[in-house]
């Protein structure tokens, strides 16, 4: 099957260990709890720049006010 699809072997074979654990039949983490990871994370670096800008303007304003 992964000849026909031009597929690796270790792709499919991950794929296969990936439906198990959606399926219930492994431990780890569901593809929806992957996806909500990977959001998780954005959302935290994003969140974090924001307090990086927001640290460095309130150090220029303070700056400005004296």
């Amino acid at each position: 099957m992964a000849k026909d699809f031009d597929l690796t072997e270790t792709a499919v074979r991950l794929w296969v260990n990936q439906a198990r654990v959606d399926a219930g039949e492994r431990d780890g983490l569901t593809s929806d709890e992957r996806e909500e990871l990977a959001r998780l994370r954005r959302e935290n670096r994003r969140l974090r720049e924001d307090v990086d800008i927001l640290r460095r303007a309130t150090a220029f304003f303070a700056q400005e006010t004296r």
